[in-house]
């Protein structure tokens, strides 16, 4: 019998999803549609691989066993086009977390990459969608938990967050602040806090009691309202370039100091060749920078705790382990 890929590539979206809502938008088409799809495999082997009920969906017996071949078909299908296409096609490079200026890592390494076409991906969702509809190879930004299936991610870099505020702001003398210190001051976000994971998190976790929300027109309007505040301050990575606004401070964060993680992200089965390159890239760009630093003793990474397989802990000398 032969398989029609598409059925095949149904099966596995609601087999990730265990819901046919949700692999139905990531795959562009109807639930209905889906469902036929669904219906056709199914006919075709002669057995159910999928029973939905109350609790949702699951996978039959048949439908456990056939997963795993399944998905190596599909990565077979996925590498014969991209054969046929040729190789030397650029590597599909998306990101997000703007504000945040996330070209300024990529920037490091793209020259050691290959050749990188970047996307225009606004937020997490939209960019997780671009991948498993295979829009887009890779993408780059900070990954927080639950993670699609489907995808894979690799941690690239932590760095140290600041606090900026207003010259005006009582602690904006001081030459670095616990994040303790701020908890009656009002943290400024670019969006709904529930949306922000970082900013979320780091509010829960030093009692941030007082929240103000802005409009994301970009770094310089974000700021202006920031500094606008007298008691008001935002989180950026250290090495962000901060717009020439008057009265705005930027204040180191120690002990613990926040790490924002940056990682690369992927749809596991791609075998794009430049993916190689770019994570083989990031992870030298990394070893030479010491990007991957981290001392759980003097630094604070969100909970649940982003994977830091990839880390290293500070030795007192300078030097660096596993």
């Amino acid at each position: 019998m032969d398989l029609d890929v598409a059925q095949v590539r149904a099966f596995v979206r609601v087999a990730e999803e265990l819901h046919f809502g949700r692999a139905a938008g990531t795959l562009a088409i109807s639930q209905q549609a889906l469902s036929k799809r669904i219906a056709r495999l199914e006919s075709l082997l002669g057995t159910v691989l999928l029973q939905r009920g109350g609790n949702g969906v699951r996978l039959t017996e048949a439908g456990r066993r056939f997963l795993p071949p399944a998905r190596q078909t599909l990565a077979a299908a996925d590498a014969a086009v991209a054969a046929a296409v040729g190789r030397d096609r650029p590597l599909r490079v998306d990101a997000w977390g703007h504000l945040y200026a996330p070209m300024r890592t990529l920037a490091r390494v793209a020259g050691r990459a290959g050749e990188l076409v970047m996307g225009h991906g606004r937020d997490l969702p939209s960019v997780t969608a671009a991948l498993l509809h295979g829009d887009i190879d890779a993408a780059f930004g900070r990954v927080h938990p639950p993670l699609r299936a489907g995808l894979a991610h690799r941690l690239v870099r932590l760095e140290p967050v600041d606090a900026v505020l207003s010259s005006d702001h009582p602690l904006a003398a001081q030459p670095a602040l616990r994040p303790e210190q701020l908890g009656d001051s009002v943290l400024w976000a670019p969006g709904a806090l529930d949306r922000l994971d970082f900013l979320h998190r780091f509010a829960a976790r030093f009692d941030i009691r007082s929240t103000a929300t802005g409009v994301n027109l970009g770094l310089t309007h974000f700021l202006e309202r920031v500094v606008g505040d007298p008691h008001g301050f935002s989180l950026l990575p250290a090495d962000v370039p901060l717009p020439q606004i008057p009265g705005l401070r930027s204040v180191p964060l120690v002990n613990p100091t926040p790490l924002y993680a940056w990682s690369l992200l992927w749809r596991t089965g791609n075998e794009h060749p430049g993916l190689d390159g770019l994570t083989a890239a990031c992870a030298a760009q990394a070893r030479q920078s010491r990007w991957l630093e981290y001392d759980p003793a003097h630094d604070w990474l969100p909970e649940p705790p982003v994977s830091v397989l990839f880390a290293v802990r500070r030795r007192p000398g300078g030097d660096t382990f596993g």
